[in-house]
């Protein structure tokens, strides 16, 4: 009975070290980045998981009975959002893809993502879209079930189950025919898209993830995987159910047909150039260029980054985000997160600055124009009124240094503080 005792007094303890109560709260740094504008000076009042408050200093008056937190030489972010991860996954320097598709069973993938979702959080992102589970099911609905009933930590979560390829375009590859062979991603063509569309909004997809394009072609490059009518069909349907349907798309021919057919974002566009990027913003289209996912793989691959020549895929993802700059398209924040650990979600900022992008439009990025693109702006993604409490604090000034996001202070989620290190 005493060892029951101990370890249950140890579990309390260890949940407590992720969360504190929802309170009321008086928020204070050097600087206030609401979503938009940097400020200097403001302060942010929170009362359950609503933010009450916010606004210069001297207009902003501390409620009676709470609790003051003050951070100096610090920046006060909106709770970060991160654009495209795969929780289920883990980078393939540890355990291959094949390997994690094929041996791993979904209860252990599930086990190590509760991981991955923690350390996500803790990382400063409060909200994270999640890309499919690549073999493990609809494993990321029950993730998001246990992270939004408080069993345990992590950021607030849009999924896309299984996500949808064409019959015989996907993953994992090169084993025996006679075998039945799990693959990453649910396969249908033409009519049976209206069955498999609806199969998983039913079973918990928020969002329909799609693959335009996949390393099919005849010399293993990138080819368009769906006609345009299938891709309208899909779109259709997922409309229907008042969601989205967002497209994994790399060739030129893939980005052009999946905006035609009415994607709201783009994930990864290796080969977008000036054209295909006025045409996405045209339509509206976010992109989401996943820069940290080719960077790491090549350098998982051998390419030692600063040491040996570029890769070509590095110089043309380079060329490719350099091109979606000067388009003027929106360009969202998401790394294919996953490939590489879990927490490191930084990592995709930095690139965006390295091939070319202003820190402060980084910054945006990554909060109110994810926030916007993922239908979230009356929510997250804004220090405003009335919106969640979700607040990120960081050492230094990330608008003008992006590395400054990694000095993480002070994490809160819906009113609730899982991080203080002030």
């Amino acid at each position: 009975m005493r060892k029951f005792t101990v370890l249950f007094a140890c579990l309390i303890l260890s949940v407590g070290v992720f969360a504190q109560n929802q309170g009321r709260y008086y928020i204070t740094a050097d600087r206030v980045f609401d979503g938009e504008t940097m400020h200097e000076g403001w302060a942010v009042v929170v009362e359950g998981n609503k933010i009450i408050a916010v606004g210069p200093k001297n207009q902003v008056r501390e409620p009676v009975g709470s609790t003051q937190l003050n951070f100096s030489n610090s920046t006060l972010t909106p709770g970060l959002i991160e654009g495209h991860s795969h929780l289920l996954l883990y980078p393939y320097n540890i355990t291959d893809w094949d390997t994690q598709v094929l041996k791993e069973t979904d209860a252990y993938r599930t086990a190590r993502a509760t991981v991955h979702a923690r350390n996500t959080l803790m990382a400063g992102f409060t909200t994270a879209r999640d890309l499919g589970t690549e073999g493990a099911g609809y494993s990321d609905v029950a993730l998001k079930r246990a992270i939004d009933e408080g069993i345990i930590p992590g950021p607030r979560l849009l999924v896309a189950g299984r996500a949808i390829v064409s019959t015989g375009s996907y993953g994992p590859k090169g084993y025996d025919h006679d075998q039945q062979i799990m693959l990453g991603a649910e396969a249908a063509d033409g009519d049976d898209l209206i069955r498999v569309v609806r199969n998983q909004i039913g079973k918990g997809a928020d969002f329909i993830k799609i693959y335009a394009d996949y390393r099919w072609g005849m010399q293993g490059e990138d080819q368009p995987s769906f006609t345009l009518d299938e891709l309208k069909l899909i779109n259709e349907v997922t409309r229907s159910s008042g969601r989205v349907m967002v497209c994994h798309a790399k060739s030129k021919e893939a980005i052009k047909r999946a905006v035609l057919a009415g994607a709201e974002t783009i994930e990864h566009g290796d080969f977008i150039d000036l054209e295909i990027g006025k045409l996405m913003k045209a339509h509206n289209v976010t992109f989401i260029p996943t820069l940290a996912a080719v960077d790491v793989i090549s350098q998982y691959r051998g390419w030692k980054k600063g040491v040996s020549p570029e890769p070509a895929n590095v110089t043309n993802k380079k060329k490719s985000f350099k091109e979606a700059l000067a388009s003027g398209v929106t360009i969202g924040m998401g790394g294919d997160v996953g490939v590489f650990p879990h927490g490191n979600n930084v990592l995709e900022m930095e690139l965006m600055v390295e091939y070319g992008m202003n820190p402060f439009e980084v910054l945006k990025a990554a909060t109110s124009v994810n926030a916007r693109a993922f239908h979230l702006e009356n929510q997250v993604g804004f220090i405003k009124e009335g919106l969640k409490a979700d607040l990120v604090v960081v050492s230094g000034d990330p608008s003008k240094n992006i590395s400054d996001v990694r000095n993480v202070k002070f994490v809160m989620k819906d009113g609730v503080v899982y991080r203080n290190e002030k």
